[in-house]
């Protein structure tokens, strides 16, 4: 049986699951009928998230803000009907408002990264948003996050420039986005299944893989309970953390893809003798 598609995480954090990809409705510890939504799905999300939304805070309470992790088809592709619905701020990092504002194009997909069907398929996945009907914001320089007081949010580059991750200190709680996720994505086996296991951000989709590697750490670094990531279940069984740190530890071995082009050029391996 496939695991459910909705999961309570931590107080104010509920994720969603759509398709192969995670939506999360945060709300502020201090103001219960307040929320805000992080990623937004794939395309033909929007009623999900909508009818979600007002099962919890009724229909006519739209979130104080939307905030993207990045700005990959999988994260983004209900917001144009959300902003046609909803007059409500988006914010991303400024590193990754080039692409959301249509002014540039991800790099390509690399197939040759291997691990199974969402890699094979990956050449066909889009590399530009869709318009959107209002421009993206910045998220403030100074690590604060909109609507959310007791949350910073983190530079975590390397799958896409702008990348962030959102973290709540007091509990130790994060919210990875594609940083870190808990499913071998590029397999569409894995996926349905939803196995947990720690795994570096989607291969086809990394074209920096140094950088992925230190954001990584810069993750672990913080010390984590739970992890909620953007495809995968949660993180937060007993010794996961041990499980990441086996994986930085030998990540040439158990975290990089054995080959592909974007490898190649960001993480160069030795020479064989």
């Amino acid at each position: 049986m496939r695991p459910s598609s909705f999961f309570e995480i931590a107080p104010g954090l509920t994720g969603f699951r759509t398709v192969m990809v995670n939506f999360f409705l945060v709300v502020p510890l201090h103001a219960p009928r307040q929320w805000v939504l992080v990623d937004a799905g794939l395309r033909g999300s929007a009623p999900r998230i909508v009818r979600e939304a007002a099962l919890r805070f009724g229909s006519d309470q739209p979130p104080r803000a939307i905030l993207l992790t990045h700005g990959h088809f999988d994260h983004i592709g209900a917001l144009p009907s959300l902003l046609n619905r909803w007059n409500v701020p988006v914010y991303a990092h400024p590193a990754e408002l080039p692409f959301l504002n249509q002014q540039t194009r991800y790099p390509a997909p690399d197939p040759t990264v291997g691990g199974g069907l969402m890699s094979v398929s990956s050449p066909l996945y889009p590399r530009q948003p869709p318009r959107l009907p209002t421009p993206v914001h910045p998220l403030p320089s100074d690590g604060t996050v909109p609507g959310l007081p007791e949350w910073k949010w983190i530079p975590t580059p390397g799958h896409t420039p702008g990348h962030v991750s959102f973290w709540r200190e007091s509990d130790r709680v994060l919210i990875t986005g594609d940083a870190l996720v808990s499913t071998r994505q590029e397999s569409a086996l894995a996926v349905w299944r939803q196995h947990i296991e720690v795994r570096p951000p989607p291969a086809y989709f990394t074209p920096d893989w140094r950088t992925a590697y230190d954001s990584m750490r810069r993750l672990r670094a913080l010390d984590p309970a739970i992890a909620a990531t953007g495809h995968g279940l949660p993180l937060r069984r007993d010794h996961w953390l041990q499980e990441l740190d086996t994986l930085l530890a030998d990540f040439d071995r158990r975290g990089l893809p054995r080959q592909g082009r974007y490898v190649t050029r960001t993480w160069p391996r030795p020479a064989l003798a």
